[in-house]
């Protein structure tokens, strides 16, 4: 670990913090042409019954997906939240890892307010996450080892880089909801830095069979927090038809443009340890749809 680096970027977080309450304009309500998801992040567009949908309907598809996304990163940092905890009561209280994580914290915890008060001025409502996502989630925060839950973490931090470098380049989003990504990304991107700077120390000492372990842990982190955006009952709310169909369709189809436009980051992070092997490069293409 890259100590002078780690103490320069608790430097930063605390002489230059990012306040949601001040950065973030909420008083702004969307104006009429405003959107909230770009189009090429929806599970709908591409295919061809998005030409057949209205613009409010369209509109309404991409509000519903964004408050599906935002609190799934929310829901995905409360439990990493929760490991950094535990994991700071095994640390030397004057080491420089135990200093950065407690700068984490207090961030990630204020992005826990931004994400619910960005939730509410969308007038949205969440879907719950799957028995099966509680049971995965709550599992791996309680058994996995320090170095594995660090590797999950940056996976599902460079998937919401990606979401908010889309959102801060379209011209048409809501202003709060661009401001909102563009703190997230800010702070996000210092705590990237730190995680693969600690797991560049985990990797460089991971033979054959931890990699894989590695690589394994991200694919399903990576899969954990996709299969939580696309969900049968948004299509309800916008009135589709068929909504059972409709589901199946933009299932395959978000998996195909997930694997185009979010994993790049992923898999080149992946490549630096060389994660990619004869028992893992099946599976990321095979669940992913990964091109590795």
């Amino acid at each position: 670990m890259n100590v002078k680096e780690i103490e320069r970027l608790i430097k930063i977080s605390r002489e230059r913090p990012l306040m949601p309450e001040t950065y973030i304009p909420w008083q702004l309500e969307p104006e009429a042409d405003d959107i909230f998801l770009p189009e090429t992040l929806t599970s709908l567009q591409g295919l061809d019954i998005y030409e057949t949908l209205t613009p409010t309907q369209k509109t309404e598809l991409g509000r519903h997906e964004l408050v599906q996304v935002i609190a799934s990163y929310g829901w995905g940092e409360l439990l990493f939240c929760l490991f950094m905890t535990r994991h700071m009561l095994t640390l030397p209280p004057d080491g420089v890892e135990h200093q950065f994580l407690i700068r984490e914290m207090i961030e990630e915890l204020r992005h826990q307010e931004m994400f619910a008060q960005a939730i509410a001025k969308l007038g949205g409502k969440p879907l719950p996450q799957s028995r099966m996502h509680k049971f995965f989630g709550h599992f791996s925060n309680k058994y996995l080892p320090a170095d594995y839950l660090f590797m999950g973490s940056v996976s599902v931090e460079l998937v919401t880089d990606v979401y908010g470098n889309y959102a801060r380049r379209s011209p048409d989003i809501y202003p709060v909801i661009k401001k909102m990504f563009d703190l997230h990304n800010i702070e996000e991107g210092r705590h990237i830095l730190f995680t693969k700077s600690l797991l560049n120390d985990y990797a460089a000492k991971a033979g054959y069979i931890k990699r894989t372990l590695y690589s394994y842990v991200i694919l399903f982190n990576i899969l954990f927090v996709r299969t939580m955006y696309v969900k049968r009952e948004i299509y309800e709310r916008i009135s589709v038809a068929n909504p059972d169909e409709v589901y199946r369709m933009a299932r395959k189809n978000f998996k195909q443009k997930f694997a185009e436009k979010c994993l790049d980051d992923i898999i080149d992070f992946v490549k630096e340890w060389r994660g990619f092997n004869r028992l893992t490069r099946f599976a990321w293409r095979w669940v992913l749809g990964a091109k590795v």
